[in-house]
């Protein structure tokens, strides 16, 4: 008996010691101690009894590191206890758990190059693995969720069924795989306790490690119950109760104005009454047909709502089936500049995943519903009479809102995609109607005529902006420098017809006084000749200039279709400094670049240039600061500045944290427009500066507009003159009640404006 709780005592003495580290550096608190404590000592009596049960005197050599990932283990479960009532370092959690998940590799690899594998040391890894899933689970519930617990439990969950279901007591082979996944939930669990992706990354993540891991459960008790030879009807009712879920779950999923909740999948899916009905009534043959084709469309409304949730929470808009799925190499892009390349295609991969695994498994649910329902006729029948009228009264009350009925979804997404597809045609009338198409050059723009004009997209620069005292403060600073440098400036709104991202349907939207507000529109109109601003000033004399600091590789739309004489991007205006997330530079840099390159030059025509101000763009975190003009050089003065800002993983974990970075990369942008305008003096330049959309639903609101403030900057006040019947208002801030006039609109208004 000595000799068996020799090791056990070791092993709580090194807690002991842990422990006290722990104390000493983190402030381990009474909780911290006593879970610790309990841990080590649960741990030493579980393991001398299973020593005794399996006739062990002493721990091997990979027993002994398994006990060091134990102790290590009751040191994570200390500091888990000690979280509830304090702030426990981060770091040190994380540490301590990866040290016990490398470990975890190596025990297995001492056990098999020292002759010493035994069914004893194999349990007792399992069960440290067990428990250090368990603690860690506890650990990441606090920010992510109570139901992170299902990692933790399910060992325990599975363990107590076996004393009611004997045969799941039984033993299997080692599988490599569950040692896989066991692996990956440990390192899940571990990087959502770090904190360094965003939620919702994180929880797609451990959606995914959950999904593994109830696949691995599932895959041994599959095994089990071949073992045992099957309980009778045991394992086709569980079959069929997962199937019954899964189409319940795809007909209930609620629409993006309903709470995805337990609660929304406890009504009662109409459609599949109807189903059963059906089936009921059909012969064998066209009920399975029937089935099928019900499964496939129930996985396709299940798909489609979830993406009308996401696109309604970035864009402010429902997804279109038809040309939607031309965003995925953006969203891709955009994604791993926020967390990531190789985080982004996970999501993405996971999400590929998900979707083929409902349009396989809802069809083949469908099936086995049916064919339970086809062994049940008559019971069948009046369980649906039952629950007939348990939901009548809700659907009539108005309980259970008649939108998030499957059928009304189905309805809605065909008429979507007829909508769509006539989209186009109405597009190509629009397209041949242009009162400016065959202006010659002479009568276009002169009242701008000597003049530099930029018209200037600021990123994600919407109406939620004004609401930021930041912002305002940046506004009115901004008015102080134009008026110091003698300039003045009109402001009113634009109708955006995109939210929360795809600026270039709002840029095209804005040259072409067309309403582009799809990628469908998009690609045929950049495949024509139509008038656009770029256009209309090359026609007139100017030289036209496009400065996109966001490409990085060639944009052929900008020569194709905008007719461009230069395009500027990341690779040729000499920028060797950081990049801050989505934006390769900062706009300062991108306006100095301009000057050199274009404005600063002597003896020119005069410049045409759209220019893109991206510091603004999502995640809006790190953010650079502005430095004297004369210090931007080839960018070398912003290298620390991405190390002093947040990170896009600090600012996104909480809403308004969010918020505040938007405004703040907002009010850079309009500091470092009009600091430029100012230290440029240069009493010919005009300015149109707008926004190209609202910024997505987290900052801006459900609901909120499309609307982007637009400003015309000048010193000639003879500029400002010729729209002074617009109702504009003086200033860079629009009044709250002023002009709302879609963007498309304003093509037309501003060659009027300053035509002949």
């Amino acid at each position: 008996m000595r000799s068996i709780l020799t090791g056990q005592l070791a092993g709580f003495a090194c807690l002991l010691v842990l422990l006290g580290v722990l104390a000493a550096t983190t402030g381990l608190d009474v909780a911290g101690w006593a879970a610790g404590v309990a841990s080590g000592a649960g741990l030493a009596a579980l393991t001398a009894r299973s020593m005794a049960h399996h006739r062990r005197d002493g721990l091997g050599p990979a027993d002994r590191v398994t006990l060091a990932r134990a102790v290590l283990a009751c040191g994570v479960a200390a500091l888990t206890a000690d979280s509830f009532g304090g702030q426990t370092p981060v770091t040190i959690f994380v540490a301590i758990s990866t040290i016990a998940l490398v470990l975890d590799g190596v025990d297995g690899q001492v056990a098999r190059r020292t002759g010493t594998a035994s069914a004893f040391g194999a349990r007792f890894d399992m069960e440290v693995d067990s428990f250090l899933v368990l603690v860690l689970s506890v650990y990441v519930a606090h920010t992510m969720g109570w139901w992170v617990i299902a990692f933790g439990a399910a060992r325990y969950v599975f363990v107590a069924a076996g004393w009611a279901l004997p045969w799941l007591r039984g033993s299997l082979p080692p599988r490599y795989w569950a040692k896989v996944v066991a692996a990956i939930v440990g390192i899940a669990l571990t990087v959502a306790a770090a904190r360094i992706l965003p939620d919702a990354v994180t929880t797609v993540m451990l959606l995914i490690a959950l999904g593994l891991l109830a696949e691995s459960f599932g895959r041994h008790t599959w095994g089990l119950w071949r073992v045992a030879g099957g309980p009778p009807g045991t394992r086709a009712t569980v079959t069929t109760a997962l199937a019954v879920l899964l189409v319940w779950a795809a007909l209930l999923v609620p629409d993006h104005t309903g709470d995805l909740s337990p609660a929304a999948f406890l009504r009662i899916p109409l459609e599949g009454l109807v189903l059963i009905v059906l089936v009921c009534v059909l012969p064998s043959r066209l009920a399975r047909i029937l089935a099928l084709i019900s499964g496939l469309l129930a996985g396709v409304l299940m798909i489609t709502r979830l993406l009308d949730r996401g696109f309604y929470f970035a864009f402010d808009r429902p997804f279109h089936p038809v040309y939607d799925a031309a965003y995925a190499g953006s969203a891709l892009e955009v994604l791993g500049d926020s967390i990531g390349r190789v985080g982004a295609l996970a999501v993405f991969i996971g999400a590929g995943v998900l979707c083929v695994a409902l349009l396989a498994l809802l069809p083949l649910s469908a099936v086995r519903v049916t064919r339970l329902v086809a062994r049940h006729r008559w019971p069948t029948i009046r369980v649906v009479a039952v629950l007939a009228a348990i939901s009548i009264v809700p659907a009539l009350t108005g309980a259970w809102p008649v939108r998030q009925l499957a059928s009304a979804s189905a309805a809605r997404l065909a008429t979507q995609v007829g909508d769509d597809l006539r989209d186009q045609r109405e597009f190509v009338r629009a397209l041949e109607q242009d009162p400016f198409r065959d202006t010659p050059g002479n009568d276009l723009l002169t009242g701008l005529r000597g003049k530099d004009v930029l018209l200037v997209f600021v990123e994600s620069y919407g109406r939620t902006a004004l609401d930021s005292p930041v912002v305002g403060s940046a506004l009115e600073a901004g008015d102080r420098r134009l008026q110091q440098a003698g300039f003045s400036s009109r402001s009113g709104f634009l109708t955006s017809p995109t939210f929360g991202g795809i600026s270039w349907l709002a840029h095209s939207t804005l040259q072409s006084g067309l309403w582009v507000n799809n990628q469908q529109r998009y690609d045929h109109l950049v495949t024509l000749d139509r008038l656009t601003l770029t256009d209309a000033f090359g026609r007139a004399g100017w030289r036209t200039v496009a400065d996109v600091p966001s490409n990085n590789k060639d944009w052929s739309v900008a020569k194709r279709y905008y007719h461009y004489d230069m395009v500027y991007d990341r690779r040729n205006v000499g920028y060797a400094g950081p990049s801050f997330s989505y934006a390769s530079m900062p706009d300062q840099y991108t306006l100095a670049a301009l000057q050199r390159l274009e404005l600063g030059k002597q003896n020119r025509a005069p410049v045409m240039a759209e220019v893109d101000l991206v510091s603004s763009h999502t995640p809006w975190a790190p953010l650079p600061r502005l430095v004297d003009w004369s210090r931007v050089g080839d960018g070398s003065v912003f290298d620390p500045m991405p190390a002093e800002g947040d990170s896009p993983e600090d600012v996104w974990r909480q809403p308004d944290r969010v918020k505040a970075a938007y405004a703040q990369s907002i009010a850079y942008s309009l500091d470092a427009l009009t600091s430029f305008v100012q230290q440029l003096q240069d009493p010919n330049l005009v300015l149109v500066v707008l926004g190209d959309h609202q910024p997505a639903s987290i900052v801006s609101g459900n609901g909120a507009s499309h609307d982007v403030p637009v400003s015309i900057i000048a010193a000639d006040p003879a500029v400002t003159d010729r729209v002074a019947d617009w109702g504009w208002r003086d200033g860079l801030r629009p009044n709250t009640d002023a002009p709302v006039w879609p963007m498309d609109t304003f093509r037309d208004r501003f060659l009027t404006a300053y035509g002949r």
